[in-house]
Parts: C-alpha cells; sequence; structure tokens
C-alpha cells in the first residue's frame, strides 16, 4: 500500500464515531436511577410521618400521665407532631408535582434529578431536625431532676445522630451529583 492510500484509511477511521451509546441501556440505567431515587423518597418520608407521630404520642402520653409535668417533653411531642405534618404536606406536593410526561430519555432523567433534589433538601432538614430534639430532650431530662449523667449520654447520642446523619446526606448528594452528571452527559451527544 501507498503512503495515499493509508492515509485515505486512517481519514476515513477518524471519522467513524468511536464509540456508539446504547440507548436502550442508558435508558435502562436511567429509569432504574429514578425508580431507587423514587424508592428512598417515599421510604423516607413514609418513615418521617410514622416514627415521629408515634414517638410524639409516645412522649406525650407518658408526660401526660407521669406524675411531674415536664414543659419541655410536651414541646418535644408538637414539635414532632409539626415535623410529621410538614414531612405529609410535602410529600403531598411532591407527589402532586410529578410531571406527566412521555417518558423519554431526558423527561425520565429530569424527573430523577429532581426527586435527588428533594430527598438531600429533606436529607439535610431531617438531619437539622436531630438539633431541637436533642435539645428539647436534654431539657426535659433537667427539668425531671434526673442524673446529670444521663444528659451527658443522650447529648452525646443525639450528637453521634447528628454526625452519622451527616453519611447518609453525602450520600444523597453523591446520587444527585451522579444524575446531574448523566444529565450533562446528555446535553453534550
Amino acid at each position: 500500500m501507498e503512503f495515499e492510500e493509508l492515509q485515505k484509511i486512517w481519514l476515513a477511521g477518524n471519522q467513524e464515531a468511536v464509540y456508539v451509546i446504547n440507548e436502550q441501556a442508558l435508558h435502562h440505567r436511567i429509569t432504574a436511577k429514578r425508580h431507587k431515587v423514587l424508592h428512598i423518597a417515599n421510604v423516607s418520608e413514609l418513615l418521617l410521618v410514622v416514627v415521629n407521630i408515634a414517638a410524639g404520642i409516645f412522649v406525650l402520653t407518658t408526660t401526660y400521665f407521669s406524675p411531674h409535668s415536664n414543659v419541655f417533653l410536651y414541646l418535644m411531642a408538637g414539635w414532632m407532631f409539626l415535623t410529621a405534618g410538614y414531612a405529609l404536606v410535602h410529600r403531598l406536593r411532591r407527589l402532586r408535582a410529578q410531571p406527566v410526561y412521555d417518558r423519554s430519555l431526558q423527561q425520565e432523567l429530569q424527573h430523577a434529578l429532581a426527586t435527588a433534589t428533594y430527598q438531600v433538601r429533606l436529607s439535610q432538614l431531617m438531619r437539622l431536625n436531630v438539633i431541637p430534639i436533642g435539645a428539647l430532650t436534654v431539657l426535659g431530662i433537667w427539668q425531671g431532676d434526673k442524673p446529670i449523667w444521663l444528659a451527658a449520654v443522650i447529648l452525646l447520642f443525639f450528637c453521634g445522630a447528628y454526625y452519622f446523619s451527616g453519611w447518609e446526606h453525602n450520600y444523597y448528594k453523591r446520587q444527585q451529583r451522579e444524575l446531574e452528571g448523566l444529565v450533562g452527559k446528555l446535553k453534550e451527544s
């Protein structure tokens, strides 16, 4: 072969696509990510509602039937009911606002990204919710004339809960960044 023929073959090879995107595999990957994000959001919201209502009822009834009245525990029960109400209202808003979309690749990815963004905000709010619950618990223990070491142990427990909830929050942020990366790659192609 002569140099010109080799150059023609080389140039023809360079003009071909080096790789081809398998649209069906990409669509399946995006759909799986969307289902995962929706599942996590649904479970998180339902757990927030059920656990806060149950804990609020427990704190309220044990405080009510206790021989000593404790204002901080009543406040904590109220805070838990408000948290459950907040989570329920935002769940209903999210479900109502879900778009009816044409199941295109772009629309599914946007839906997954919107849900992931919602989950990041929800996890941040629930992480911050540890602070008032912990403060009201410690204040309730002090008002109830319990030993100081018990308040210190519970305070350490809530500090640990706050710290470890940061890991969960970072996990949701990584999922959101992955979806943002997919959006960027899809816009490039």
